[in-house]
């Protein structure tokens, strides 16, 4: 993970989306960086990166944790040597729009250019790293992962109940922050190894993929 020096690391909340200020000796950078930063110090204990940044949105901030999910899991080698692209895919109706885009945009992950792919079928993200579920595809969302039942493929939601229905990861809104459960059964045995350092921070880890456990 990137260093980050002459920039004060606090206990502001910066996923709460109050604008942050730049300190002595910090330097502005792209919007990219600095979710991609703020993020990845949140993963791994602390809670906020001051940079001179407009505040993010929501969707903002959770494009940010899908692109340091990335950081944090490790698939089967099979997966990585696939292909020469990092994708994380939205599956359904695009609630990021082109921040996305512009949040990852000359990224890489282990050496593989991070792409986002907006895909209309459960069939097509079977190619996917990282798959964020829509709340426009709830009617259907069995189906769903039942096709990616064999595949290594992280799912990522904010649908309610997305951890206890079969998925792997599930953004809720807590006093205003976007944070994040996780149902370490069904990650485990899509054949994914999630980081010690990102089960930390998750409110809570789920062992079982049955409802209402």
């Amino acid at each position: 993970m990137a260093k980050v020096r002459e920039k004060h690391i606090c206990e502001t909340d910066v996923l709460r989306w109050t604008p942050p200020q730049c300190v002595a000796g910090g330097r502005p950078g792209r919007f990219s960086q600095f979710m991609a930063l703020a993020v990845a110090w949140v993963l791994v204990g602390a809670t906020c990166l001051h940079a001179q940044q407009s505040s993010p949105t929501e969707y903002e901030v959770k494009a940010a944790y899908l692109y340091n999910f990335g950081k944090f899991v490790e698939w089967p080698a099979k997966v990585t040597a696939a292909s020469d692209f990092f994708s994380i895919c939205v599956l359904g109706e695009d609630p990021f729009g082109s921040t996305f885009d512009a949040a990852i945009a000359g990224e890489s992950i282990n050496g593989k250019k991070v792409v986002v792919k907006r895909i209309t079928k459960p069939q097509d993200a079977v190619s996917c790293r990282i798959l964020f579920i829509s709340s426009s595809e709830e009617g259907r969302l069995q189906e769903i992962l039942a096709v990616l039942d064999k595949a290594s493929v992280l799912t990522v939601s904010d649908l309610s109940q997305f951890t206890r229905r079969g998925g792997m990861i599930r953004f809720v809104m807590e006093a205003n922050r976007v944070r994040f459960e996780v149902n370490l059964t069904t990650a485990e045995h899509a054949g994914l190894t999630l980081s010690s350092q990102l089960l930390k921070v998750a409110i809570s880890v789920r062992r079982s993929s049955q409802a209402g456990d």
